[in-house]
C-alpha cells in the first residue's frame, strides 16, 4: 500500500505539531506518531520556556548563559538566532491560545510571570504552572485536529527511511553520491500492516532515548527512533556522548519517570543528604542552581561516598500555600506516592533526560540526506554543546519548526515525487515464537548503559558497554530478518542503535566536557572543542 503526502512528519511533540501547522497551507500533511498524540516528551515537559522579556534580561545574556552551560561547543550563529526568536515564538503561542502565568504589574496591566531555573542569570523562564508542555501540547494538538489539510495516524511507528542515492563507478570503486529521502516505511500496529509512504519532505521530530537507560525521567515512547533510523539511511550523527541526567527524580519504586522539576530549587529549594546537610557548597558557586551535569556529577559523588540509595530536596522552608500553587502538579504526585513537599525533603536520584546530540543539521534543520529534516530533541543543531542550558529545548523545537517550515516551503517547489518506490517485503519471515529475546535484551541494554555509559564514565567500562552491545545487535539483527516486525522489535531495535552511537562517540572524546565525564581525562582540551561526528559506512557495518 503506497500512499502519497507532500510532507510526512514522524513524531508528534511541540517540533513536529508546529512545523505541520506551519506548512499545511502549502500541502498535504501526515503526522505519524507511534501511541496517542499526546505521548511525547513535550507533555512531559515541567519547566517552561526560555525567552528574554524581563528589562533586566537581554538576548546577550541568554547567549552567554547558553554557550557557558554548553562548554562553549555551542554554534554561536544558533545559539543568536535560536534566543533572537524566541520572543515572537512565545508570543505566537499566546495567539493559538497558550496559557501561560501572568501577574500583574505595576502600572497594572499583565506581563508574563517568569521563574528561574539552574544555569540562568535572570529570570526569563516562561511557564504555565509547573506543566509547561502539557498546556502547549494541548493547544496545539486541538489546532492540528481541527485542521483539514493535516491527517494524524496515531498507533502508527515508522520502522525506517525510504533513500535513493546515485550511483557513480569509476575503476573498482562503487561510490554513492545525494542521495535523498523519499518517505518512509510506517507499521500500522493495530492492523498489523506495513504501509509505504511516498513524502516530497520527510520531517523527524521523535524526540530523545532516554530508555537506553535503566533510569529515565522520559516516557516509554522515547527509544531513539528518529536518530536511529537516520544513522541507518546514512545521515551523519553528531554529539551523541552528550547525556543529560536530571539531577532530580523521585526516587521511589512505584514512582515511573517522575521527575521533580528544576522550577523547585529555581524557586529555593536545596539539596541535603541523609544527615540533613546540605552539600551543593562544596561543589559549585551556584550551588543549587549549577548547571544539571555538575549538579548530577555531586548528586552521583555524594551517593557513592555515603552508600545510600538517594539525595534529598527540600522545599518545606517555603510558604505552603505558595509551594501549593506554584507546584500543584507536583505537589499532588508526590502525595500519591506519601510525601507533602511542603513539611519534608523528598528523595531524588539523577536519570537519564535529554540528548544534546542527535542527528546533524545546518541551521535550517536540514541533515545531508536530500529531502530529510530533523528538529527537537532529534536533532543536533548546534544549540546545547555538551550540556543543554535548562528550558532551551522547548524553546529550539518551537525556533526550528519556523525555520524548518520556511526552508521546506522554498525547497518542496522543485521536488516531484518519486516514481515506483518498492513496497515492504516480509516474505520468509514468521511470528515470532521468541518474544523473551526481546525483553531479555531490552533490560540488558537498559542496565548496561547505566553502569557503564552514566553519569560517569571510564575507557574501561565504554570498552566494556561497546562488547556487549554489539553482541545484542548480532542477535537482533538475526531475529530481526526472521520474524514479522512489532512495535516491541523496532523499538529494541532502535534502542540498541542509539546505545551503540552514545558509546561509540563517548569513546572519541578523550576528555570531559559537560555531559560527558571520563575519570581517566578529567579536564577539558583544546584540540576536542568541536563535534564528535560519525556516520554509517557503506558497508552497513
Amino acid at each position: 500500500m503506497e500512499i502519497k503526502t507532500d510532507f510526512l512528519i514522524i513524531g508528534s511533540g511541540v517540533a513536529g505539531l508546529m512545523f505541520a501547522l506551519k506548512v499545511a497551507e502549502h500541502g498535504d500533511v501526515t503526522i505519524v506518531t507511534k501511541k496517542e498524540v499526546m505521548d511525547s516528551n513535550t507533555t512531559y515537559a515541567q519547566g517552561g520556556v526560555a525567552s528574554v522579556f524581563d528589562k533586566l534580561d537581554s538576548f546577550k545574556l541568554h547567549v552567554n548563559d547558553t554557550m557557558a552551560a554548553g562548554s562553549n561547543l555551542c554554534n554561536l550563529e544558533v545559539v543568536e538566532k535560536v534566543v533572537k526568536n524566541g520572543p515572537d515564538r512565545i508570543r505566537e503561542l499566546i495567539d493559538f491560545g497558550v496559557k501561560f502565568n501572568q501577574i500583574e504589574s505595576k502600572k497594572g496591566d499583565l506581563k508574563l510571570d517568569l521563574g528561574q531555573e539552574g544555569g540562568h542569570s535572570q529570570k526569563r523562564i516562561v511557564h504555565a504552572l509547573d506543566m509547561t508542555g502539557r498546556e502547549i501540547e494541548t493547544v496545539l494538538v486541538e489546532h492540528v485536529k481541527n485542521h483539514e489539510k493535516i491527517t494524524l495516524l496515531e498507533d502508527h511507528i515508522a520502522v525506517d527511511l525510504i533513500t535513493r542515492s546515485k550511483r557513480f563507478k569509476s575503476g573498482l570503486i562503487v561510490t554513492e553520491h545525494e542521495s535523498q529521502c523519499c518517505g518512509a516505511y510506517i507499521l500500522d500496529i493495530k492492523n498489523d500492516v506495513v504501509k509505504t509512504f511516498n513524502a516530497k519532505i520527510t520531517l523527524l521530530a521523535t524526540g530523545g532515548a532516554g530508555k537506553a537507560y535503566a533510569y529515565t525521567s522520559n516516557p516509554d515512547v522515547a527509544t531513539g527512533d528518529g536518530i536511529a533510523m537516520a544513522y541507518r539511511a546514512g545521515a551523519s550523527i553528531a554529539n551523541m556522548e552528550f547525556v543529560q541526567f536530571h539531577p532530580t527524580c523521585l526516587f521511589h519504586p512505584e514512582a515511573k519517570n517522575f521527575l521533580i522539576s528544576e522550577a523547585v530549587r529555581g524557586e529555593g529549594g536545596i539539596l541535603v543528604n541523609a544527615s540533613g546537610e546540605r552539600f551543593m557548597e562544596r561543589y559549585d558557586s551556584k550551588m543549587e542552581l549549577a548547571c544539571r551535569d555538575v549538579v548530577s556529577r555531586a548528586i552521583d559523588c555524594e551517593l557513592k561516598k555515603s552508600g545510600d540509595d538517594s539525595v534529598f530536596l527540600d522545599i518545606s522552608h517555603k510558604d505552603a500555600d505558595f509551594v501549593k500553587k506554584r507546584f500543584p502538579t507536583l505537589y499532588a504526585n508526590c502525595k500519591k506516592f506519601g510525601y507533602d513537599m511542603t513539611k519534608e525533603p523528598i528523595p531524588v536520584v539523577p536519570a537519564a533526560h535529554y540528548f544534546c546530540g542527535g542527528v546533524a543539521t545546518d541551521i535550517n534543520g536540514k541533515t545531508d540526506i536530500k529531502r530529510l529534516f530533523v528538529i527537537g530533541e532529534a536533532a543536533c543543531t548546534g544549540l546545547h554543546g555538551a550540556n543543554r542550558l535548562a528550558s532551551n529545548s522547548l524553546l529550539e523545537a518551537l525556533v526550528y519548526a519556523d525555520v524548518a517550515s520556511d526552508k521546506a516551503l522554498e525547497d518542496i517547489k522543485e521536488i516531484k515525487y518519486v516514481k515506483e518506490l518498492p513496497v515492504w517485503d516480509e516474505a520468509g519471515s514468521v511470528d515470532s515464537d521468541e518474544a523473551i529475546m526481546v525483553s531479555h535484551n531490552w533490560d540488558e541494554i537498559r542496565r548496561c548503559m547505566w553502569n557503564y555509559v552514566g553519569v560517569v564514565r571510564s575507557d574501561k567500562r565504554l570498552a566494556r558497554a561497546r562488547r556487549r552491545i554489539e553482541n545484542i545487535q548480532r542477535e537482533i539483527a538475526e531475529y530481526y530478518w526472521d520474524f514479522r516486525i512489532t512495535l516491541d522489535l523496532i523499538e529494541l531495535r532502535n534502542i540498541a542503535t542509539v546505545a551503540e552511537q552514545i558509546i561509540k562517540c563517548a569513546q572519541l572524546r578523550k576528555e570531559s566536557r559537560g555531559l560527558h565525564y571520563n575519570i581517566e581525562y578529567p579536564e577539558q582540551k583544546e584540540e576536542y572543542l568541536r563535534d564528535t561526528v560519525i556516520k554509517r559506512p557503506l558497508s552497513g557495518k
